[in-house]
């Protein structure tokens, strides 16, 4: 019983020492964690704020374009005959009225020799019955001459007469012949590299001796979508007062990056949308005296002097992918940040162009845009100007992740 007594002592003086521990760990530390102090919450962003206003927009528009001579000229023969002579080199460049080709004349020749004396004697039978019918008319007068002489004499004058002008029309018929057998050229430009050869018999109307491509002005053929078209119109509409030609300006670009010297205009424009693509044929045109723009060339046309009115323009890395589509963060009046869903109309160097869901005054977050979160306070500033320029070239918007901000 002795032994036994001794070992619950020792058990119970064990209990009290763990209990005195226990109590030690629970004061130490659970009593630490119940006063320390709660997390703080994170200071808000900083962002760069831009606030909005509306202005009118200068926009360039750019498009390809392939390069179309001002016309072709087709040159054939209007006499037939024997080519006795090419006056140019196959590919030359002719100017208007230079000598091409010359036909045999011999043939037209002995013709207008013949009409001239058939001209001759249609002219010495017209005076001979001019003056015999003179003659009956004073024999009428004395009572010597008969009506039906009178008649005969008026009727051979006239008959003369008609003779005469059918042998003049003859002759200038045949003058015309000799004429054409020396062709010249109706334009300048560059010829063809083939044409017919020295002593070939050509056809009048027919024979095709060469082609003349007249380059001064060029033409420069492009095509716009039907929505741009539309888009258009409809700014146009919103113009006080709508754009004239004179007020837009083209440029030509070539492959290479330079530039054409001379700007040229806007011609004319097709009224039918083409079926197969969607897009509207545009014509420009520019002087072209030295013949650099050649037919056949792709290029670049760019328009300028155009303005958007009544628009924003928003820094590209203000705006964001959702979606739903693009949108940007406002800062209300309690600087907390909102959601706008925007339509983008075009993208410029400068960001893109905004024209509706958008209002003058606002404030957009256009720097920081990873760090906010919606309807989360921010610390809004004035965006920097070094920032607004956001470098992005473009014409059109596109998709794509959420722009890094």
């Amino acid at each position: 019983m002795g032994s036994g007594m001794h070992r619950m002592s020792r058990a119970a003086a064990g209990a009290i020492a763990f209990l005195v521990v226990a109590g030690g760990i629970y004061w130490m530390f659970g009593r630490s964690a119940a006063v320390a102090p709660a997390p703080q919450p994170p200071p808000p962003p900083d962002v760069g704020v831009l606030t909005l206003h509306r202005a009118d927009v200068p926009i360039t528009l750019a498009y390809g374009g392939r390069v179309a001579g001002y016309r072709a000229v087709e040159i054939r023969p209007q006499v037939s005959g024997i080519v006795l002579k090419r006056e140019f080199n196959e590919g030359d460049r002719v100017k208007q009225g230079d000598v091409l080709f010359r036909i045999d004349p011999r043939p037209y020749q002995a013709a207008l020799d013949r009409a001239t004396a058939q001209l001759g004697q249609a002219r010495a039978t017209e005076t001979q019955n001019e003056e015999n019918y003179k003659r009956v008319q004073e024999l009428i007068g004395r009572g010597v001459a008969t009506q039906k002489q009178m008649e005969d004499a008026q009727a051979a004058r006239d008959l003369s007469k008609a003779a005469v002008g059918a042998a003049s029309a003859d002759l200038a018929t045949a003058d015309l012949n000799m004429e054409y057998t020396v062709i010249r050229a109706p334009a300048s430009g560059p010829t063809m590299l083939t044409s017919p050869a020295e002593g070939t018999l050509v056809q009048a109307q027919q024979t095709l001796l060469t082609t003349i491509w007249q380059l001064d002005p060029a033409y420069v053929n492009f095509s716009i979508t039907d929505s741009e078209y539309r888009a258009f119109q409809s700014f146009q509409a919103d113009r006080a007062k709508p754009l004239a030609d004179a007020d837009v300006w083209v440029k030509l670009r070539y492959g290479d990056g330079t530039t054409y010297p001379v700007d040229g205009k806007v011609n004319v424009s097709s009224e039918t949308v083409d079926q197969r693509t969607g897009t509207l044929q545009i014509r420009a045109i520019f002087p072209n005296p030295d013949g650099a723009i050649l037919p056949g060339q792709f290029v670049r046309v760019v328009i300028g002097g155009i303005t958007l009115p009544n628009a924003f323009v928003i820094p590209s890395k203000a705006v964001s992918q959702g979606p739903q589509g693009p949108f940007v963060y406002l800062v209300n009046d309690k600087n907390a940040a909102e959601v706008k869903p925007v339509k983008l109309e075009r993208e410029l160097k400068d960001g893109w162009i905004v024209r509706e869901d958008l209002n003058d005054g606002d404030r957009i977050i256009a720097d920081g845009v990873m760090r906010v979160r919606p309807g989360a306070t921010v610390k809004p500033s004035p965006l920097k100007a070094d920032d607004k320029n956001d470098s992005t070239v473009g014409q059109q918007p596109g998709g794509g992740g959420q722009k890094q901000g």
